[in-house]
C-alpha cells in the first residue's frame, strides 16, 4: 500500500538545560524547559538579545575610555547575535510557506 501524503516534518524543540549556577553548593536556579518550539525559542531570544542591547547602549552614553571600548565590541557581539536570531526566523518562516497546503 502507498501512502497518500508524507509524514509531516519533525519540528524542533529544545532540549532541557540548566542555567544560574553561581558557584554555590545549591542545585542551578533556572532552567530551560524542554519541547518548546524553535520558532517560539528564538522569538523569546529576540526579545533578550534586544533588551540587552539596549541596556549596553544606555551603559555606552556614559562609559568612556577602556570601558567605552569594551562596551563597543559587546556591542557588536549582541547586534551579531540578533542578527543570526533574525535570519534563522527569516529561514523558519521561508520553510513554513514552502510547505504546500495539505487539504484538511
Amino acid at each position: 500500500m502507498t501512502k497518500g501524503l508524507p509524514d509531516p516534518p519533525i519540528r524542533a524543540t529544545t532540549a532541557s538545560c540548566d542555567f544560574g549556577h553561581c558557584e554555590c553548593s545549591h542545585p542551578s536556579l533556572f532552567s530551560v524547559r524542554s519541547g518548546v518550539d524553535l520558532e517560539d525559542a528564538l522569538v523569546h531570544l529576540s526579545t533578550l538579545l534586544k533588551g540587552a542591547f539596549a541596556t549596553n547602549l544606555k551603559a555606552m552614553e556614559s562609559a568612556t575610555g577602556t570601558c567605552r571600548d569594551l562596551l563597543l565590541a559587546n556591542d557588536h557581539g549582541l547586534d551579531s547575535a540578533k542578527a543570526v536570531v533574525e535570519a534563522l526566523l527569516d529561514g523558519v518562516e521561508l520553510q513554513q510557506l514552502a510547505r504546500p497546503m495539505r487539504a484538511g
